[in-house]
């Protein structure tokens, strides 16, 4: 089975930070993918820009070091790699050298799409989009991709929504979080409102709870510092698991519109209840298995940050009004594993008599790895003796379902070609992210005044006992992680 590829428009794409981890790890990788599958057109060009003095050439050597050692499977062939880096470009740029700014300005086109990637620390952000402004750069079609963190607090975030605001209109602004390119979270709308076999179930009379957790088995990975200050709430749950539970729990939008889509997010947002001190578990992974703990990885002895969370969280609203959302988040995990599992009610009568084993029904969708989605059912056990009742999967893997020789995005591929687009809908609105943060703070803000630690769990565990208290007390039990 071939992919359908549809072409994007020519286009000037400037990633400030080329040389930066990102930049390295997806961003090229994934320009390098769309370009082999046909996407970018010929007039399409990628125009590094960095404080580092380097020549064009010498950043195209920089680019296929990146492509060599980030490209997952087969080596790419050597006349695509040679054509694709014919496409690559470089400016020496310091955000605050009007020289740098006037070379970058003579490259750039006025007949083709213009984007400008702001792959850089968030203290870097003022300055490029003040620079953009002073140099001529910021046309009325000219698009920003502003990567996370989007703020560190409510106070911060609306600080940086009123500075790209002086500069830009929202239009223009794309607030990347990858985990909404990521296929199987498009999927997930796809089955919501492509198909009439669920949506009448998806509400709090069918369903009885939903999991969504997101694990790790690696440790901080030398983000300590940036860790220790901002934890697994604000790192993953205020965005990531968020938005997982916005789609989840979204009404269906009027059409598949940037902000018919973002309008329905923000409205779930708005109704997520306070989350109170009893239904949040933190926890912080310790030394063990010949790796160092968190504290030691952070440099931090006395750390009370965790990187492990667990919460249940109410959203008030008609449809989902007394159904619980469970998120767990967590490093130096057992797998690494982000799914969603919507557990269904039991019916309200088994004609099979109180004896017969039962399971309820559960739909999951799997981000990663072996991104699919499974629904588990009740069947009948083959065989004479009577009616024996037995749970089976109905799965459905993509990698299986699409064919061999089908490569599924990376994330960062969609989403990038989706700029050039100008398609705002996986891209979150400035609004959206204040809520988030509205919603967020005052649960960090409660464990930090009543001095809460975090629970110590073992690397390699499936966190902290206290996470699996917080479902037992409930009647419920979390997915195995594995």
């Amino acid at each position: 089975m071939v992919a359908r590829v549809i072409p994007v428009d020519p286009f000037d794409l400037v990633v400030f930070g080329a040389t930066g981890d990102l930049a390295r790890r997806k961003i090229l990788p994934s320009l390098f993918r769309r370009f082999a599958d046909g996407q970018m057109p010929p007039e399409a060009r990628v125009i590094g820009a960095a404080r580092s003095p380097l020549s064009p050439a010498e950043f195209r050597a920089h680019a296929a070091e990146a492509l060599a050692e980030y490209l997952d499977g087969v080596p790419p062939d050597p006349a695509s790699m040679a054509a694709f880096l014919e496409r690559l470009d470089y400016v020496a740029l310091d955000a605050g050298d009007a020289a740098g700014w006037q070379t970058l300005a003579g490259r750039l086109r006025d007949d083709v799409v213009q984007a400008h990637y702001f792959s850089v620390a968030p203290a870097l952000f003022a300055d490029l989009a003040a620079g953009l402004d002073r140099h001529g750069l910021n046309r009325p079609e000219t698009r920003v991709v502003v990567e996370k963190p989007f703020g560190h607090d409510l106070g911060s975030a609306r600080a940086l929504n009123a500075m790209l605001a002086q500069h830009f209109d929202e239009g223009q602004v794309y607030r990347i979080d990858h985990y909404l390119g990521k296929e199987t979270v498009q999927n997930l709308m796809a089955v919501r409102f492509a198909n009439i076999l669920f949506e009448p179930l998806w509400n709090a009379r069918f369903v009885d709870h939903v999991q969504i957790t997101v694990a790790e088995t690696v440790g901080v990975d030398g983000r300590g510092s940036y860790y220790d200050d901002a934890g697994a709430m604000r790192d993953m749950v205020q965005n990531h698991l968020m938005q997982l539970l916005c789609l989840i729990a979204m009404e269906p939008p009027h059409r598949f519109d940037p902000d018919a889509v973002r309008d329905e997010k923000l409205k779930v947002i708005r109704a997520l209840d306070p989350v109170q001190p009893g239904d949040i578990v933190r926890g912080q992974y310790g030394a063990g298995n010949g790796a160092k703990g968190f504290a030691e990885e952070v440099g931090n002895p006395g750390t009370r940050t965790e990187s492990y969370v667990a919460l249940k969280v109410g959203v008030s609203s008609w449809r989902w009004k007394g159904t619980p959302f469970y998120l767990r988040t967590g490093k130096r995990l057992r797998a690494r594993a982000s799914e969603i599992a919507v557990t269904f009610r039991d019916p309200p009568h088994s004609i099979f008599g109180e004896e017969a084993p039962w399971r309820a029904n559960v739909l999951v969708i799997r981000l990663q790895p072996d991104e699919g989605m499974t629904l588990r059912v009740m069947i009948k056990e083959p065989g004479p003796g009577g009616m024996r009742l037995k749970d089976v999967a109905l799965d459905m893997s993509f990698a299986e379902a699409l064919g061999e020789g089908v490569h599924i995005p990376d994330a960062y591929e969609r989403l990038i070609m989706d700029v050039i687009r100008g398609n705002q809908t996986l891209f979150m609105r400035g609004d959206e992210v204040e809520a988030a943060w509205a919603w967020t703070d005052p649960v960090i803000a409660g464990w930090s005044e009543r001095g809460d630690r975090p629970h110590p769990y073992d690397p390699g565990s499936s966190g902290p006992e206290d996470a699996l208290m917080l479902m037992h007390r409930d009647g419920r039990r979390w997915r195995e992680i594995r």
